[in-house]
């Protein structure tokens, strides 16, 4: 602590956001200002969201300095987490933040579109919903316009709502000559270098679609008209079949 004493004050007060940012998993986030921390404006009906609201902010701002035991100070470490999460989401949609996930992007920080079509463009992260503990983080691909998981656990676990569901799309606006074309290449499927023409695609996929209909109905019990016709297809098959064994008979007597 003496080290950090011996520092300037805007050092030491940084500390904490240093270690966070700088831990495994937290590659997503990007460090927020002292300024804006420190403004109780922004942080704005948080205080009913976070458990032991001021110990974490004060943990946040590097001017905790209360006793206490090792599990007490469990708890307000995940608070302190949990409050620089929420805190997050309102800052990368202010200038300063927007600026520094854009570094973050184009340097594809956040990974690249697994997508072969979309070429490794950079992704964002972005929430599904903007209320905590609703749904994990995911990767968006403004190329292909489609949602990934991260690749690494340690990233699918973060609360999308650090990220919210706005970030991207203010992102782009305000920084349109980002907003990359829209990927027109589809992947084309071919059999020994034919197209696969586009009705016998569909039929199989139709196909697909309405066998899977019929095993979740089977599975939920519920009836429906499917039965009725795969046992007048099977009493079709069993024609068919008692035909053809008469015709084979017939050949053998003559």
């Amino acid at each position: 602590m003496d080290d950090f004493a011996s520092e300037s004050d805007s050092d030491y007060t940084s500390y904490w956001r240093d270690w966070f940012i700088s831990s495994r998993g937290n590659e997503y986030f990007c460090e927020i200002d002292e300024e804006y921390l420190t403004d109780r404006f922004n942080l704005t009906g948080l205080n009913t969201e976070v458990q032991y609201y001021q110990y974490a902010l004060d943990l946040v701002t590097d001017v905790f300095d209360f006793d206490c035991d090792d599990d007490m100070r469990e708890q307000i470490e995940k608070s302190a987490r949990h409050l620089y999460g929420l805190v997050h989401a309102r800052y990368i949609v202010t200038t300063r933040g927007l600026a520094k996930m854009l570094e973050k992007f184009k340097k594809s920080d956040f990974g690249k579109c697994p997508r072969v079509m979309c070429e490794s463009h950079p992704l964002l992260p972005m929430g599904q919903s903007d209320i905590a503990n609703s749904s994990p983080v995911k990767l968006y691909c403004a190329r292909c316009e489609d949602l990934y998981n991260p690749k690494s656990s340690r990233h699918a676990i973060i609360d999308g709502a650090y990220f919210g569901t706005s970030f991207h799309n203010i992102l782009f606006q305000v920084y349109p000559n980002m907003l990359p074309p829209k990927s027109q290449r589809r992947y084309e499927p071919r059999v020994f270098g034919f197209k696969v023409h586009a009705a016998a695609a569909l039929a199989r996929w139709q196909a697909d679609e309405r066998e899977k209909l019929k095993d979740r109905l089977r599975t939920a019990r519920v009836e429906n008209g499917f039965e009725e016709e795969d046992d007048e297809a099977e009493e079709e098959e069993e024609d068919e079949e008692m035909e053809g064994d008469g015709f084979e008979g017939a050949v053998v007597q003559q």
